[in-house]
């Protein structure tokens, strides 16, 4: 089965399984990180494929709004800079400012007005409810974009988006389209498609929040060519030929958090992945845990991979005052190495350990938790460029592992199957079902 959309009019991709309060997202081109004391190694997840500076620039335009789905934004933002493009994002808000849909707040590029004279290689409207709808009642939006269709240019848009706001715009006449099942009702009935991907003559539309990826891989290989499209698919772990497990546990023990609404702790620090930190936060929100996002710098400001900036909800200092029933570690190669620097951090999860409550952790994070000890007799998973770190620990083969208290994962595009498990195992299987049905990712089979 091909990650990958063929040069075609119109096509159908099978199935691939694969709160920061405040986000601040910047062109991928201005974007440099605090000063480090050593330089990247050469495996740092943030880099953008060898290609992007060898060919100009392609321009993309993301509007967001008022419930825009955040997961959805993210992606498409991370995905696009990594392959080398040149994102804007415009508020459709009379303020850059936005609230998305769960709660996050996104602070845009620039105002939809500063776009209207641009010339976009390509327009992608995330989803969400009210998003969608604000996105619709934008009337310089709506020019924008019309004539983008009418000279040809590229265009997409997923979950709610292709229903609620191109089938009013007259965006949808005589193409494939597909959409979030709770909208498809609305699509013209012999036009609509059930599928995750559906690309009709300059027109892509997508599902959901769990379809994301492949939406802005489709998009990647329609601005950049199949080769670029499958080099960025393979940084972000995601595999045509994927014979990993979803999820390996050992050592299974019951998650009790004594019948409360579960405290979940998210660390973050300069440098830490962008798309992990918004997954796990918005995917957790959803199956109702409380959950706090803590910086580890002096500052509530973080800027993540990809320029994204992500405004903590606390400082990682007043993250003592309380226990917390989880900690999880984000990853992103400069974020870990920040975050491996907190002594405050260090001492949580030293804690943690100690009280036999559950902590975990992504991408490059594993080996902060082999660093400290917390690994010892244990079986744990990571980012293919950290795995050997891990040494007897290491389980090769499975997105996500889980052993007693502790839960790993690959992270990256693995990390909404690593997010899920924790709904599992905090609140049981069907809840995780529910969660997965609404993002319109399959939940995997145990």
């Amino acid at each position: 089965m091909s990650l990958l959309l063929p040069p075609q009019p119109s096509t159908t991709l099978s199935p691939i399984t694969a709160s920061a309060r405040t986000l601040r997202l910047t062109p991928f081109a201005s974007v440099t990180l605090p000063r480090q004391r050593t330089p990247p190694s050469k495996s740092t997840l943030s880099l953008s494929p060898s290609h992007a500076n060898a060919i100009p620039p392609k321009k993309v335009l993301v509007p967001i709004g008022f419930g825009t789905e955040e997961m959805e934004a993210v992606i498409l933002i991370h995905v696009l800079r990594r392959a080398g493009a040149d994102v804007t994002v415009a508020s459709v808000e009379p303020q850059l400012q936005v609230e998305a849909a769960g709660g996050t707040k996104l602070v845009a590029d620039a105002s939809i007005f500063a776009c209207s004279e641009q010339i976009f290689d390509l327009i992608a409207l995330p989803g969400g409810m009210p998003g969608s709808a604000r996105l619709r009642d934008c009337e310089v939006l709506r020019k924008i974009t019309c004539r983008q269709a009418e000279e040809n240019r590229l265009y997409g848009a997923i979950c709610a988006a292709p229903a609620v706001t191109l089938l009013p715009w007259g965006l949808l006449k005589k193409k494939k389209i597909t959409c979030h099942p709770a909208f498809f009702h609305n699509l013209p009935t012999f036009w609509a498609v059930k599928s995750n991907i559906q690309v009709s003559r300059g027109l892509t539309t997508s599902r959901g929040p769990g379809t994301a990826y492949q939406f802005a891989l489709s998009l990647v290989e329609q601005l950049f060519g199949e080769s670029v499209a499958r080099e960025v698919a393979e940084l972000l772990l995601m595999k045509t030929d994927d014979n990993n497990a979803a999820k390996k546990e050992f050592n299974e023990v019951k998650w009790s958090v004594d019948h409360h609404t579960p405290s979940v702790l998210i660390p973050i620090a300069h440098g830490s992945e962008g798309i992990e930190v918004v997954t796990v936060v918005d995917i957790l929100r959803r199956a109702k845990a409380n959950v706090i996002v803590a910086s580890v710098e002096k500052s509530l400001e973080i800027l993540a991979s990809q320029g994204t900036k992500i405004v903590a909800d606390i400082l990682i200092s007043n993250a003592q005052e309380s226990a917390h029933d989880l900690i999880i570690l984000p990853g992103g190669t400069a974020g870990a190495q920040r975050l491996s620097k907190s002594k405050i951090l260090k001492k949580l999860l030293k804690e943690q350990n100690s009280a036999g409550r559950i902590y975990g952790a992504l991408c490059s994070s594993p080996a902060i938790l082999h660093k400290q000890g917390l690994l010892k007799d244990k079986r744990a998973t990571a980012h293919p460029s950290v795995l050997d770190k891990l040494k007897d620990e290491a389980i090769n083969g499975s997105k996500v592992v889980i052993d007693g208290n502790l839960i790993t994962s690959e992270g990256l595009a693995t990390v909404t199957d690593f997010a899920l498990a924790i709904v599992s195992k905090l609140f049981g299987n069907g809840r995780a079902r529910s969660v997965a049905e609404g993002l319109v990712f399959e939940y995997p089979k145990d």
